[in-house]
């Protein structure tokens, strides 16, 4: 019998002419599911985010794109109070056109700052009084006043803890005038402050920047911080922000009223949480009248219902 020699080719060829179909027919069902993927935005995806990723930037510049994993629901709810905040604000704001209301809220922890409505400067009336405290404390501590040296009738100690817990006016002007009226300015300067005795304006900011430095330590030392803020406490008027917030929640403020202008600027603290507040008002009604105070009641509520919860 003889030898068939080697089998043809043929059969091998076409199976791998068939495993070439098989591979093209894999690729290209992958191109079309990628195609889709692309296509399909993700939930919670957005225009913003795509704007982001296809964004040019100059030449050098790396881009890295991170993977952000969703946060934890329970991690996120401390958040949604503060969310509410801005809204809640606006609305109290916006139902009273004839007013003029600035708030300033700034966390002391951080110094984040948050500011609604009409925060130009105003008239401070009394609230500029913490700045005129922590100007003559300083000037303690600098060695060029002393507490214990005659001022008026009585001590420089005594006129203090007057303007502060009685917001005695004839203090305000002995301590202002002892300081120099150039020194108190050139002294707001030094803490990021814009103040004029003369004018005695101020912006709703710079107030809660001077109250966060003061509940920090960082305008004076531990006792004479110690002994302004207990000026601050049980004050001659309480009817302001005192009157509105939630128990457990400690209040060291300085009101001010004069001519339409009802403020108060305080500090809030309630275990880790402090908080600079400062509520300025001016409105064509009486300064005591009970609308100008349902008014800062409830811009008072509506800030401690979010920065302190319910």
């Amino acid at each position: 019998m003889t030898n068939p020699g080697p089998r043809p080719a043929a059969p091998t060829h076409r199976r791998n002419v068939a495993l070439v179909w098989a591979a093209a027919v894999l690729v290209l069902a992958a191109v079309v599911v990628l195609g889709a993927i692309r296509t399909v935005p993700s939930p919670g995806s957005n225009s913003q985010t795509r704007d982001f990723l296809t964004r040019d930037f100059p030449t050098g510049d790396v881009l890295t794109v991170a993977h952000q994993q969703a946060p934890d629901p329970a991690e996120a709810a401390p958040a949604a109070a503060a969310v509410d905040l801005p809204a809640g604000m606006q609305r109290i704001i916006g139902e009273h056109p004839d007013h003029r209301i600035g708030v300033a809220v700034m966390d002391t922890r951080d110094g984040q700052l948050q500011s609604y409505g009409d925060v130009a400067p105003y008239t401070a009336a009394s609230t500029a009084k913490v700045l005129t405290a922590a100007a003559y404390y300083h000037l303690v501590e600098t060695g060029d006043k002393s507490l214990d040296a005659p001022l008026g009738a009585f001590n420089a100690a005594f006129q203090l803890k007057a303007m502060i817990n009685t917001s005695s006016d004839d203090s305000w002007l002995l301590l202002m005038r002892d300081i120099g009226y150039p020194n108190l300015t050139a002294y707001a300067a030094t803490l990021g402050i814009t103040y004029d005795p003369e004018q005695n304006l101020l912006a709703p900011a710079d107030m809660a920047r001077l109250l966060s430095q003061l509940a920090t330590g960082k305008l004076l030392n531990a006792d004479h911080t110690a002994e302004l803020l207990g000026y601050m406490q049980h004050t001659n008027d309480e009817d302001l922000i005192p009157a509105a917030v939630a128990p457990g929640i400690t209040v060291h403020h300085k009101y001010g009223v004069v001519q339409g202008y009802v403020h108060d600027a305080a500090l809030l603290s309630a275990g880790d949480l402090s908080y600079a507040v400062v509520i300025y008002t001016w409105g064509p009604d009486d300064a005591d009248s009970a609308d100008r105070l349902d008014l800062i009641h409830d811009l008072t509520r509506q800030l401690t219902g979010a920065l302190f919860g319910p």
